[in-house]
């Protein structure tokens, strides 16, 4: 049973630290999407590949490793270990980035790209104010609020997508506790 649980570790940091890469990738994207409207497109549709990717790395666990099968026990403590690790992975980026290379630029193009969007649509000009509150949160946060902040909604999808991951992936068989 331990010799199990530490393979299940092992392979979920080692597919967290993948997964991890990848959102670091893509959030290298991010700083430019109000800016370039082809990276809005591009980081959506790649933050849509994240679920499938996750399906992907615990079904080659079980597969590869467990011998094709997995209970739900077992995949969704692989699946929020890895979300975890990749989580804890791309904040060490969220940090770097806010706190030596930002300098406010995405504050500044956040708010360039609002002021175009409410000349566009003066429909929004009824969401000034709380935009407005929302930029001056963000402007006032320090680097290390922002990471925690995205840790916590990095982490709380996690949490959601591992229920349907798990149920996808699971197959037991008789001889199989986890």
């Amino acid at each position: 049973m331990t010799d199990s649980r530490s393979f299940l570790q092992k392979y979920a940091v080692h597919f967290g630290t993948y997964m991890g890469f990848y959102w670091i990738l893509k959030f290298i994207l991010f700083p430019l999407i109000f800016r370039i409207p082809f990276f809005q497109l591009l980081f959506v549709a790649l933050t849509l590949v994240v679920p499938f990717l996750g399906y992907y790395y615990v079904r080659m666990y079980r597969d590869k490793v467990r011998g094709g099968s997995i209970s739900f026990a077992g995949a969704a403590m692989f699946t929020a270990i890895m979300y975890l690790s990749a989580s804890m992975l791309v904040s060490v980026a969220h940090y770097v980035y806010f706190q030596f290379i930002d300098q406010g630029f995405l504050v500044d193009s956040f708010t360039h790209y609002w002021n175009r969007l409410m000349t566009e649509m003066p429909a929004l000009l009824e969401s000034q104010e709380s935009v407005q509150m929302l930029v001056d949160v963000f402007r006032d946060a320090t680097p290390i609020d922002i990471t925690l902040r995205l840790l916590f909604i990095d982490l709380f999808w996690g949490i959601v997508l591992l229920v349907p991951t798990s149920l996808m992936v699971m197959r037991n068989t008789n001889n199989t506790n986890s």
